[in-house]
């Protein structure tokens, strides 16, 4: 079983949409577990503090070392990922996904306030993850996404076992452009190809569109793409 466990100060939050459609449906089925704990179980005095004003001044709260360090201590000792929610995090990529899905499960912190004691990012080991350039008010939604794209790589959880192949940054592009019948929307018809049995045609076709849609929206992951992709042989004629 894939285990999850999330320390935050807003446990009920858990599992929230993942207790829904496929993720939930995995959830009932025992394919993951999701424990959400509560890190104002760890806080101190009658409070359950679990901030303190940021070393050197300035605005907000900072979560603090001790408090969070006795969170993680007291679950049991495992080999799973530690990752803390951060906006400074290593921003999350699909290979990194399919990496935790393979794996025994995930611990995840979710921060609040101004942050982490820096202290305890390094003691405990925590790898800072981003989910994208912008700040939530926390890691819970973060932590959410995070879940929800490795849950449903889990096997069985998808239906078809390409389901999860065929999409948007599983081979470096983006995904090509979908349709469904109707065959003709609003005076715009499904592109030929797509319904002309030939399905090398259609393959090309999607190939083509992925990584126009690459070039177009996406020149980091296009030039990255191009970096990695070997340069067609030139066949070079005989002297």
């Amino acid at each position: 079983m894939w285990r999850a466990t999330i320390l935050t100060i807003f446990p009920d939050m858990f599992p929230g949409p993942l207790g829904l459609s496929l993720a939930g449906k995995a959830l009932k089925a025992g394919t993951w577990s999701l424990e959400p704990v509560d890190i104002r179980d760890f806080g101190i005095g009658a409070h359950r503090t679990v901030d303190d004003t940021p070393a050197g001044g300035g605005p907000g709260m900072v979560i603090k070392a001790d408090v969070l360090a006795q969170a993680i201590d007291a679950r049991a000792a495992d080999p799973r990922p530690r990752l803390l929610m951060s906006p400074r995090g290593v921003p999350l990529t699909q290979h990194r996904v399919a990496g935790l899905a393979k794996g025994d499960g995930v611990v995840i912190v979710c921060g609040r306030f101004e942050g982490v004691d820096e202290r305890l990012i390094a003691a405990r080991g925590l790898e800072e993850v981003s989910i994208g350039d912008y700040v939530l008010s926390g890691g819970e939604i973060a932590a959410l996404a995070v879940l929800d794209a490795c849950v449903r790589l889990l096997p069985g959880v998808m239906g078809a076992e390409t389901s999860g192949t065929e999409e948007s940054f599983a081979d470096g592009l983006l995904e090509y452009p979908q349709y469904t019948r109707p065959q003709v929307f609003e005076g715009r018809p499904i592109p030929d190809v797509l319904v002309s049995g030939d399905h090398a045609k259609v393959a090309r076709w999607r190939r083509e569109e992925a990584e126009r849609l690459t070039r177009e929206r996406r020149p980091d992951l296009w030039a990255a793409f191009g970096a990695k992709t070997p340069s067609p042989k030139k066949n070079h004629p005989k002297r």
